[in-house]
């Protein structure tokens, strides 16, 4: 009887190792490409919500995360861009700024005008790999809220593991619903883009650690 129980006790210890291996192996942060990115600054590439509209001067969330991040940070937000109207300037905003990552957040305005989601994703794909091609990092946004552009985010979130990019997901999670955390229908106010820095921030935190011009 004691000899089955030490047996039972040990396959039960066996099992708690093998769940606890998962679990680490689940949580743990795959590699992004450019990690050792030689650049000086973290470009916010955006829209609306990237510019901070709805919000008074220095309340948009680039703003926010240069307070929380020890590099310069780019706001580079045009209000009512499309992914198609970004890449016109994507040289000039992004490429010639000497990024060292870059934080896309395209796809709002794509979606309110119908542009075809396979057009959308073709010209994120185009961001990414020539911001990847400019030795940075790039971390993709996710603004979708509930079934409201959930194409989009598992479009972005595939090209991010399959370019190796942050995918940032959730960003707008109990801000759209929430008024005190809104100026309008769908910009936040100065203490929903807040929150939308510290999301961002939490995403980018640990790749920025694992770069050794930025610990």
């Amino acid at each position: 009887m004691l000899k089955n129980k030490s047996i039972r006790n040990l396959i039960i210890l066996a099992i708690g190792y093998w769940l606890l291996a998962i679990g680490l192996q689940g949580c743990a942060k795959r590699e992004i490409k450019n990690i050792d990115s030689k650049g000086k600054n973290i470009i916010c590439f955006g829209d609306s919500v990237t510019l901070g509209y709805g919000a008074e001067n220095g309340q948009d969330y680039p703003t926010v995360l240069s307070k929380m991040v020890n590099a310069p940070v780019i706001n580079c937000g045009v209000n009512g861009d499309t992914s198609g109207e970004a890449i016109k300037r994507l040289k000039t905003d992004v490429l010639d700024r000497e990024p060292f990552l870059v934080i896309v957040e395209f796809g709002g305005n794509d979606f309110l005008r119908r542009i075809p989601i396979e057009e959308a994703s073709s010209n994120t794909e185009e961001i990414i790999k020539n911001i990847q091609s400019a030795g940075a990092m790039v971390a993709i946004t996710d603004i979708s809220a509930d079934i409201i552009m959930s194409s989009y985010r598992k479009e972005f979130k595939r090209l991010c593991k399959k370019y190796d990019a942050i995918f940032i997901p959730s960003l707008f999670s109990g801000i759209l619903t929430n008024p005190s955390l809104k100026s309008d229908a769908f910009h936040p106010n100065g203490e929903g883009y807040k929150i939308i820095a510290q999301r961002i921030y939490r995403a980018i935190n640990p790749y920025l650690q694992k770069n050794a011009l930025l610990r």
